[in-house]
């Protein structure tokens, strides 16, 4: 007979432990803090051991907390992957959550190569800036970041890096644009955060104040405003590739300032069981070489 501690009470320290923070895992339980505190106070007194170390309201976990997390991330892992085995899961539409500048600039224009190679799988595709822990609504996401994502399973899909990039009629000038110094005479078009123009002119030698111009939201939105002629835009060169191998936009000078944000596919570990996430995950990588 398996002796287990209450299995409420596991659900809620492995989201806890994998948040740090019992209001967001309160959140994806749909259950109170209150509810989560309780919970993880009930574990913590049946295995005779704290998992958190608590000050004030920062969580962080125990040695053995987090040695306890690992395995019972891996656990739920494998029974989330045998009840959707149990429910045929995999025949149910594929829903990938995806940045809506990636999604614009770089996976759409690829999709009807999958859709004629994979005719079969039901891909439904989002755009979100929400970040996404691998909770339900999603089989799969792609994120930008340091290819750490607590309790999923993280392939790097393409590293980032930027450069500044306009329409050719903008860099034909005038004014000319020859060197870094000369950005100081047209507008600017900034993402965000801001403050990447000012890395890549200290990354540039360049002193003159470059923070002047429009500010988007969205790196796909800076990339438009730049192939219209409204500006120079410090681009990220993954999601202009496109537009530069059309001649859209070009490149003003060779300096590149490398990126630590890059694309990763996150998914739970178990995941890639599912023959239409193995498809779609393989599709992916291989496009993203080649590109």
């Amino acid at each position: 007979m398996r002796r287990l501690p209450p299995l409420g009470a596991l659900r809620a320290f492995e989201a806890a432990a994998r948040h740090l923070s019992f209001t967001r895992a309160a959140g994806e339980l749909c259950v109170t803090q209150a509810a989560i505190s309780h919970q993880v106070r009930q574990l913590e007194e049946w295995l005779g051991e704290p998992m958190f170390t608590r000050r004030g309201h920062a969580l962080t976990l125990t040695r053995k907390g987090a040695s306890y997390l690992a395995e019972l991330s891996q656990a739920f892992d494998h029974i989330a992957a045998a009840t959707g085995r149990v429910r045929e899961a995999a025949t149910g539409p594929l829903r990938i959550t995806v940045l809506p500048s990636f999604a614009s600039r770089w996976l759409l224009p690829r999709l009807p190569a999958f859709r004629a190679r994979h005719p079969d799988v039901d891909l439904r595709v989002t755009s979100s800036l929400e970040t996404w822990d691998g909770g339900e609504g999603f089989d799969a996401g792609i994120r930008s970041g340091l290819g750490r994502w607590p309790g999923l399973k993280a392939d790097l899909v393409a590293r980032e890096s930027l450069s500044p990039v306009c329409s050719p009629a903008l860099a034909k000038g005038p004014p000319m644009l020859v060197e870094p110094a000369d950005l100081a005479s047209v507008s600017l078009l900034h993402d965000q955060p801001r403050a990447a123009w000012s890395q890549w002119c200290r990354h540039a030698n360049v002193t003159q104040d470059l923070s002047q111009g429009p500010v988007f939201n969205d790196s796909a939105l800076v990339l438009q405003a730049a192939a219209d002629g409204q500006g120079v835009a410090l681009g990220r060169l993954t999601l202009a590739g496109d537009d530069l191998r059309k001649g859209r936009l070009v490149r003003l000078f060779d300096l590149v300032l490398p990126n630590d944000y890059s694309y990763w596919i996150v998914y739970p570990r178990l995941a890639t069981q599912r023959p239409d996430l193995a498809a779609f995950r393989g599709w992916l990588l291989e496009e993203a070489r080649q590109a």
